[in-house]
């Protein structure tokens, strides 16, 4: 969608888009215009560039590549290949937290979730009564899982996960052996003429999707709470009003909490802040911006001191540096987009990246060296200030103060949230069989531009099924465009179908309930599996479906295939470059429902796709002998 006068790419936060065409940059709402035109083989996955010979594109005319490859099996492969990215990237940073979490149990340093690492050691059998040891021994059993070859199954998803589930996935073959084995040969596997089965390489997705649910989200969620604070619900302000001109800004952009946990905490030290005031400044200021953000905010009780609050998504994240006060850019991970770039260095704003993976090209790349963490951490802190006294004065800062909403409702977790119901989800469920609640729908993931405009499709399906009295559950960047046009703040439930409404009033909680970032993906499992079990039923059963309206990345088709062997229905509004392939289409949108329960929608139309996510859960209902509901035209 664009407007004809401005040239940008629309957004559903208004004042955003306001804020983007006063001014002179260029940004994702621009570059969107410029790239409207797409390759409908690139769309349809029928491209394969995967040898000299190519690339080939398949069409009616010419059905096989020059080596013979066939639609279906360009399209599985390619699929494939998007999903072993995916799934790496998550596995990179199960793998870097553990490495924190050990080293944090190494030197004795404060374990700010005591009740999670009891908790973790409960699960993997571990005796020990020491918390640090606890700690040592846990991130062991994870980068030991992760480690393992391919024919060795990684021991901790019996643990972890449903045991009806793990049936289920035993019986299908796909229980995953060492993560990073199953990557690696993944990856060989779609590689050139090597395996052109289209259903095996289907059903490799499936296998990567167990490995990033329940190691890449879950446990980097559970790892996270034990370094950094377990989540507390709370009232907290979002949007461009949390950025203070009057403090040194530092604005976080990544998926890695626990890389930056020790600058994080030496920000609220005296002498820290005392040179912040030596140069000017009130003190620090964390700007929360991507995933990160989410994650700081919802951990934000822990650091009231230092965190300003969460700005925006990551097609916020080149409007928040528009702002002019931002001082410095921490980056640790992707969601970090290369448009940052040109405008850090027109508004002279330092970056620094603290992991090669996400070097930006004019970012300073410090590594990170947990041996070292003090003196890094130093560097950070007089970095930030040399960029502040160097900049300020010398740039316009431009904060519209109008952008976001004071009280917006965070912090929410799977364990949070069960002990708000009085320590157990009988009266979630309770309100589900009554029908006043009609059912949960998880809407999760990116932001992406072209689904209908910036966060365009996630607000409008997400204000449909609240509509329809269904309570949503929102993780990942999909969380930052809802909170920011105030569907998490008080007056939101006035949006809602009038049974929903009256039980928003009466809990004193919005429609929707924000857990955080895309790692939560990973409490949203939990909550799923801990009302299933109550139920004594299995997942696919549960009058629950998930959407990804504005999937963006690899690691979102990832996300997908968890939310696939967890026998949910996954709805996209954009298909994930699989339409070129009929067999492909075919498996993943009918013939899985067979195999594991879930399968996928691909629909771009908000209220057709609320309708159809409705049905399903009526669906549900009536199997499992619910009480009859309206359905809502």
């Amino acid at each position: 969608m664009s407007c004809n006068t401005c040239k940008m790419c629309e957004s559903a936060d208004k004042r955003l888009e306001t804020f983007v065409a006063s001014k002179d940059v260029n940004t994702a709402f621009h570059r969107t215009e410029d790239q409207k035109v797409k390759c409908g083989f690139g769309l349809q996955g029928v491209c394969c560039r995967l040898c000299s010979n190519g690339p080939c594109r398949v069409t009616p005319k010419s059905p096989r590549g020059i080596c013979g490859a066939d639609a279906d099996t360009i399209v599985a492969r390619n699929f494939l290949r998007a999903v072993a990215s995916g799934s790496a990237c998550y596995l990179h940073v199960v793998e870097n937290t553990a490495r924190n979490l050990r080293h944090l149990g190494e030197t004795k340093g404060i374990i700010k979730g005591k009740a999670t690492i009891n908790r973790l050691a409960d699960m993997f059998d571990i005796e020990e009564n020491d918390l640090h040891t606890k700690c040592i021994k846990v991130a062991n059993k994870v980068i030991s899982d992760l480690y393992k070859p391919r024919d060795e199954k990684m021991e901790l998803v019996e643990k972890m996960a449903y045991a009806p589930r793990v049936s289920k996935w035993k019986e299908l073959g796909i229980m995953p052996g060492g993560a990073k084995s199953e990557v690696f040969d993944a990856i060989v596997k779609s590689s050139t003429n090597l395996n052109s089965d289209p259903v095996d390489m289907l059903v490799n997705c499936l296998n990567l999707g167990i490995s990033t649910g329940l190691y890449g989200l879950t446990l980097t969620n559970l790892l996270n709470d034990v370094m950094l604070g377990e989540p507390v619900i709370r009232m907290a302000p979002v949007g461009f009003n949390v950025i203070d001109e009057d403090y040194i800004n530092i604005m976080i952009t990544g998926h890695q909490h626990s890389t930056f946990s020790n600058f994080q905490d030496r920000l609220k030290d005296k002498d820290v802040v005392e040179l912040a005031r030596s140069v000017g400044a009130k003190g620090f200021k964390l700007v929360g911006c991507t995933c990160v953000g989410q994650d700081l905010q919802l951990r934000g009780e822990h650091y009231q001191e230092v965190f300003a609050g969460h700005a925006g998504n990551n097609y916020t994240s080149e409007a928040v540096l528009a702002t002019g006060a931002i001082d410095i850019v921490l980056s640790e991970f992707n969601c970090t987009i290369p448009g940052l770039e040109p405008i850090a260095d027109e508004y002279k704003v330092k970056m620094i990246c603290l992991d090669d993976v996400a070097k930006k090209a004019n970012a300073e790349y410090i590594q990170f060296d947990r041996d070292n963490i003090d003196e890094i951490t130093s560097n950070l802190i007089n970095q930030a200030v040399k960029s502040y006294k160097d900049r300020r004065g010398t740039v316009e800062i431009d904060i519209p103060k109008d952008h976001g909403y004071e009280q917006s409702l965070t912090g929410v977790s799977e364990t949070n949230l069960k002990e708000f119901l009085g320590n157990s989800w009988k009266p979630l469920i309770d309100l589900i069989a009554e029908g006043k609640i009609k059912g949960i729908a998880a809407v999760v993931g990116c932001s992406n531009m072209t689904a209908g405009g910036h966060d365009i499709n996630t607000v409008q399906l997400t204000k449909e099924l609240i509509k329809k009295d269904i309570i949503v559950l929102s993780a990942g960047c999909s969380t930052g465009g809802l909170e920011n046009v105030g569907l998490m703040s008080p007056g939101a439930e006035e949006l809602a179908g009038e049974n929903l409404k009256a039980v928003c009033k009466s809990l004193g909680i919005p429609p929707v309930l924000n857990f955080g970032p895309c790692l939560a993906i990973g409490r949203l499992e939990i909550v799923a599996t801990e009302i299933a079990e109550e139920l004594g039923i299995d997942l696919p059963q549960l009058p629950l479906v998930l959407s990804a309206p504005q999937w963006l990345e690899e690691q979102a088709l990832a996300d997908g295939a968890f939310g696939l062997v967890l026998g949910l229905p996954l709805h996209l509004a954009l298909p994930p470059f699989i339409t070129g392939g009929k067999l492909v289409t075919e498996v993943l949108t009918e013939k899985l429902k067979d195999l594991t329960g879930g399968h996928v929608i691909v629909n771009s139309d908000p209220v057709d796709s609320a309708n159809i996510l409705e049905n399903i859960i009526i669906d549900r209902r009536q199997k499992l002998g619910l009480k009859d509901v309206e359905v809502y035209a």
